[in-house]
């Protein structure tokens, strides 16, 4: 491996949330040499970042904390700095609070088990009136059944996810880095390899891109490029937008995330178009699918802008759980959205232990997008060879973790049947009326 230095030539592909940090963080740091490779221009339309909003929790690292606890706290700790003092990223974050429920005895627990664990202030809730009252009169008229929870005033809101996504690559660019995008030109087709290396990655267009350090961080996809010994499970997850009026969106403003851990959230209308985002919760769809060369069953992730019918039933019942009044408006937007889950929902960014030439970064297991000032950081780390002792055994290459793997596993999550849903067994999809502007 040769010696890195700030002109030693640098791949990342994959252009999105964590691409897209990492090369503005290389940048930042002096590398003069960096590319990065998307098949999409960014932000990319499959991006799991390009979105109206994301939940953005604060956090810091304490004496008492395991070594989960501490990688956890660690990075929201470096994350939240980003988030409130960087130039790049301050802009996007609304620290405007966030709500936190459960619906049964089951889900009771985590957020109980949440209240403990967090340093900030929180009030409890277990009246319908107790969270109508945490936002302006006439929003949450629901009757939220069987709710309980708490609201957090403090260190926590939501973060404009598209507009940092796009404000980081324009940075990086304008700081030198070079990005590739489309098809075919930016569109990786496999990785380059000598005896013993990664040399780089081949695109789409025939042309061979070579370098002396690989960054492979392209999401969901990540597990088609390279194999990730079981570790990564594409997952998907539904989102829909609502159109809302124009006095809607004055009044719906700086309000806290709402969020049920087993029915769903929804964060303030978007500035620019007016259109309410929400998500139903549930442990997530997969599109299992026989490899054709080994055999077993894997997750391919592909892109769709509608949900399935039995989402929308589902987030249109969380609606009703809280603003009955907008439940049943025609949906203006709507997409199934991939992640990829590693075993333990912990991040994998290392330098792989064959192929010294290449750092993963993959993994977001659903935390993606607020730690990505965090994950850019660590991604450069990696690189470097200075990631802090205890953050690089989290991050670690594991495959021990992953060894009969259950692809099934809910990981902790709640909502729909209990149970990770196969899209293969979806045949009705919702119906999106893209001009039903309010």
């Amino acid at each position: 491996m040769s010696e890195l230095t700030h002109s030693s030539s640098i791949l990342i592909i994959g252009g999105g949330t964590w691409g897209s940090g990492a090369a503005l963080q290389l940048a930042r740091r002096g590398f003069k040499n960096v590319t990065v490779l998307d098949a999409h221009p960014i932000p990319s339309p499959i991006s799991a970042g390009n979105d109206v909003n994301k939940i953005m929790e604060e956090g810091s690292p304490s004496p008492e904390d395991d070594d989960e606890s501490y990688v956890w706290n660690r990075m929201f700790q470096i994350a939240t700095d980003a988030w409130r003092n960087d130039s790049t990223y301050r802009p996007f974050y609304h620290p405007t609070g966030f709500i936190m429920a459960g619906s049964n005895p089951e889900t009771a627990k985590e957020v109980e088990a949440y209240v403990k664990s967090c340093k900030s202030p929180i009030r409890r809730l277990s009246t319908a009136a107790d969270f109508q009252q945490t936002m302006p009169e006439g929003i949450l008229t629901g009757s939220f059944p069987n709710w309980t929870g708490f609201i957090r005033e403090e260190g926590a809101g939501w973060v404009f996810a598209r507009g940092a996504l796009e404000a980081a690559y324009h940075e990086a660019s304008r700081l030198g880095v070079r990005f590739v995008t489309g098809d075919p030109q930016g569109k990786v087709e496999r990785l380059l390899y000598s005896s013993s290396n990664v040399l780089g990655a081949a695109t789409a267009d025939g042309l061979e891109h070579k370098a002396d350090r690989t960054i492979l961080c392209a999401g969901a996809n990540s597990d088609r490029i390279f194999d990730f010994e079981r570790q990564l499970r594409p997952t998907a997850w539904t989102l829909a937008h609502i159109q809302m009026t124009e006095e809607e969106r004055r009044t719906w403003k700086n309000l806290p995330v709402m969020f049920n851990i087993e029915r769903g959230f929804f964060i303030e209308p978007s500035e620019a178009d007016g259109e309410l985002k929400f998500v139903d919760e549930h442990p997530g769809y997969c599109n299992f699918v026989k490899d054709p060369k080994t055999g077993e069953e894997r997750s391919i992730p592909f892109a769709k802008q509608q949900i399935p019918l039995e989402a929308e039933q589902r987030a249109r019942r969380f609606l009703h759980e809280t603003v009955p009044q907008i439940a049943d408006r025609p949906f203006s937007f709507a997409r199934i959205c991939w992640d990829a889950d590693t075993p333990d929902r912990q991040f994998l960014i290392d330098r792989h232990p064959k192929y010294s030439n290449l750092v993963v970064a993959v993994g977001g297991s659903g935390m993606g997008f607020m730690m990505m000032p965090a994950v850019s950081v660590q991604i450069a780390d990696a690189l470097e060879g200075t990631m802090e002792a205890r953050l690089k055994k989290g991050f670690r290459w594991r495959p021990e973790t992953a060894v009969a793997r259950d692809w099934h596993d809910t990981q902790n999550r709640f909502g729909a049947d209990g149970e990770v849903m196969a899209l293969q067994k979806v045949h009705r999809w919702t119906q999106v009326d893209r001009h039903g502007k309010l």
